[in-house]
């Protein structure tokens, strides 16, 4: 068998294969064997039709399954002798074929390009890295959520006051206060003085009380339109949040010794996941600013396969809410840079000799055991699953790549105030 291979670029290839009849008339045999079992002709029996009838009246038939039957054999040949693996079924063309005569076609494939990494200089790679700067108000508002854990829920008698939760039936109404059939809004929550209950809605609902009746208007899409509703009060129940002292320490965090302690502890822990969060944006930097350095080409074959994977899994979680045309077009930038990262991973693990052995895994577990003892069971249940410690081994193999593209970063400091976060946060809901 000649083979010949061409390379067309970093991914794409083309293999003509040239069989000579010596090297295929076996299996060409066969495939007559096969065809005359099939075929019914008066006065034969089948598999019995003599091979010079058979010839005579099906060879183009033959020929036609001859060809059909071997090329992904002969194909698969070629690719383990040249030890190669596609990433794609073969696209086959130029075939030529006929009995007695050799066997030759093209086919034309993708592989995983070997991706080259440029030679790494100090401070090439130029990333941000954002300084979370906190306040009292975030610790207020922390330990305001914990209060809301441990609040006691009150039903009001005397009249909705803002923040207490109204619980009630919407019924959608007409212009002339007709009742919408099928625009009914059974048992709600709502709170009073959060959007959409504010403004004027919010001046109707305080000071309502089981029984009455008001009318609110509310949005009802995007684009701006509202609604009409009857609101039928059921019931007014009111959060009555825990007095911050030390009784309340003890439930909360017993570990604290008083109010101040409290509150160190709560900002240590902001602090922290503000820095985790820094950190998170910061890897993602380095490996964006990476595949800027480098800019793989990668096979459009696995682009789409790995797109498909990714609409698969939105739609299997959203069943028949989702566009699949639209979420490939929201994903496809997303899959385009994951699978650059993907190769340019797997070149730096290469070049740089990286590996995580079981020891590695091992110990990592055992130090989530250590640092979680109240999940000690949950953890053990989780990594007894060998796709779960994959997954870390796979985690722990990022740090070391991400450790060793940090060497080439320039890193810009950038102070964020929390505070202007929640500026940010306001306007978006308002």
């Amino acid at each position: 068998m000649d083979i010949q291979l061409k390379e067309i670029n970093s991914y794409a290839r083309e293999v003509i294969l040239d069989l000579s009849w010596e090297e295929i008339e076996d299996d060409f045999n066969k495939v007559v064997k096969k065809f005359s079992k099939r075929v019914k002709l008066p006065g034969f029996r089948p598999g019995k039709v003599p091979r010079k009838v058979l010839m005579k009246q099906f060879q183009p038939s033959i020929e036609a399954d001859f060809v059909e039957s071997s090329v992904n054999n002969y194909y698969l040949k070629a690719l383990k002798e040249k030890e190669i693996i596609p990433v794609n079924m073969g696209s086959v063309s130029d075939v030529h074929f006929h009995h007695g005569e050799h066997f030759k076609f093209k086919v034309a494939f993708e592989i995983e390009p070997e991706v080259t990494i440029p030679k790494m200089k100090k401070k090439c790679l130029k990333v941000e890295k954002t300084i979370y700067l906190t306040d009292d108000e975030d610790i207020d508002l922390a330990i305001d959520e914990v209060r809301n854990g441990h609040a006691e829920v009150q039903t009001i008698e005397d009249g909705a006051k803002e923040d207490d939760f109204v619980i009630c039936d919407l019924q959608e109404i007409d212009t002339s206060g007709v009742p919408i059939i099928g625009k009914k809004l059974e048992t709600r929550y709502v709170k009073v003085g959060q959007s959409p209950f504010d403004g004027d809605n919010q001046k109707k609902l305080e000071g309502i009380k089981p029984d009455d009746k008001t009318r609110v208007t509310v949005p009802i899409d995007d684009q701006g339109n509202v609604g009409t509703y009857e609101l039928t009060v059921k019931n007014v129940e009111r959060q009555i949040l825990p007095k911050v002292d030390d009784d309340f320490i003890k439930i909360v965090d017993p570990d604290a010794t008083d109010v101040a302690d409290y509150r160190h502890r709560i900002n240590d822990r902001l602090n922290k996941a503000y820095q985790n969060r820094a950190e998170e944006a910061l890897d993602q930097q380095i490996s964006d600013a990476m595949i800027n350095h480098v800019n793989p080409d990668f096979p459009p074959s696995m682009a789409d396969s790995y797109l498909d994977h990714m609409v698969e899994d939105v739609t299997k979680n959203n069943p028949g809410k989702v566009d699949k045309d639209k979420v490939k077009e929201m994903y496809k930038p997303v899959a385009e840079r994951n699978l650059k990262w993907y190769l340019i991973r797997n070149a730096i693990i290469k070049n740089q000799v990286f590996e995580v052995n079981k020891d590695d895994v091992s110990a990592e577990i055992e130090q989530r055991k250590n640092a979680n003892p109240e999940h000690l069971k949950e953890l053990e249940k989780y990594f007894k699953k060998p796709s779960n410690r994959k997954r870390l081994e796979d985690d722990l193999m990022e740090k070391k790549i991400l450790a060793y593209l940090m060497e080439f970063a320039k890193i810009k400091e950038v102070k964020v105030k929390t505070k202007d976060l929640r500026k940010q946060s306001e306007t978006k809901t308002n």
